[in-house]
């Protein structure tokens, strides 16, 4: 960015889980001062939100699911995908140990926050591709929040739920803790859907879950986007080495999540920047899942090559 004139404003969103970590540390670093005379971090709460705030161009860089990139850009949104930093963060989590599989849960209810949105699709997927019908030999059912299903846990009203970090590890946390220990059973991080896609699709063990995107008034600004890919890469790289350190920091901006258990998430976590052509081979296997299963959660095609920076 040297010789380039500063930018007056960057806004940069993100939900309450991992994938905002790098972002939150991008401002609290000052590592886009070369670039912006100001850099300001938001939360989004739930998907109809981001995609609010995505189509009205309300933020410069959001962290969003990689399958709702894709279906903003197909459905002609001003959106480009920068980077996938997210590869699985979705757990199950149960109140009896010894669950290993998905084919495990079948004949019991599962609780699920964001019905249609991503987890429910990645979950619907893995279930159907190893022989469960997840409307009959399953019980599915629907919260508005993860702190919706977490309560639900807690309070011995629900037993199993599909999460994500950090909700799983601060509410892991808070069940270990007196007072919430005195009523709260004892909770496991049980099934990995990580490493349920790579056992039923023979793959690694991760899948392309989430990342940063470009939109705004600077969309196409490459000389910016290239900053903020580096920043990206530089932020991630000190969340994941100093997972404490990242714990305070993020608490410190989000009040529903603790130091402890955004550290513990962050010890847990596959996160890792890939600049997005790079990750384009995995984002279409990815895709090419969920528009047999589903087509309009991606838009109802692949998207073509301005959908990847890099």
């Amino acid at each position: 960015m040297v010789g380039t004139k500063k930018v007056p404003r960057l806004l940069l969103a993100g939900p309450y889980a991992t994938v905002s970590n790098p972002l939150i540390r991008i401002v609290e670093a000052g590592l886009l001062k070369d670039a912006a005379e100001k850099v300001e971090f938001i939360t989004w709460r739930t998907p109809d939100q981001l995609r609010a705030m995505a189509l009205k161009g309300e933020a410069d860089f959001m962290a969003m699911p990689s399958n709702l990139a894709a279906n903003l850009y197909n459905r002609g949104a001003k959106v480009q995908l920068l980077n996938i930093g997210i590869w699985g963060i979705l757990w199950m989590l149960a109140c009896r140990d010894g669950l290993k599989t998905l084919a495990d849960f079948k004949g019991e209810e599962v609780v699920m926050p964001f019905r249609g949105d991503m987890p429910d699709a990645v979950f619907r997927l893995l279930c159907t591709k190893q022989g469960i019908n997840p409307d009959k030999d399953l019980t599915l059912r629907y919260v508005a929040s993860p702190l919706d299903a977490m309560q639900l846990l807690i309070t011995r009203r629900a037993d199993n739920a599909l999460l994500a970090d950090p909700a799983i590890a601060v509410g892991l946390r808070k069940t270990q803790s007196f007072p919430v220990s005195a009523i709260a059973p004892t909770l496991y991080r049980s099934v990995s859907i990580q490493a349920e896609w790579g056992r039923v699709f023979n793959r690694d063990p991760h899948f392309p879950q989430a990342g940063i995107v470009a939109l705004g008034a600077q969309l196409g600004n490459k000389s910016l986007a290239a900053a903020m890919e580096a920043a990206c890469v530089e932020a991630q790289a000190w969340c994941e080495a100093n997972p404490d350190a990242c714990g305070e920091m993020v608490a410190k901006r989000i009040d529903a999540l603790t130091p402890e258990g955004v550290a513990d998430a962050v010890k847990a976590d596959d996160a890792k920047i890939v600049v997005g052509k790079e990750a384009r081979p995995e984002l279409e296997f990815f895709y090419r899942q969920l528009l047999e299963m589903q087509p309009g959660l991606v838009g109802g095609k692949l998207p073509d090559d301005g959908f990847y920076f890099g």
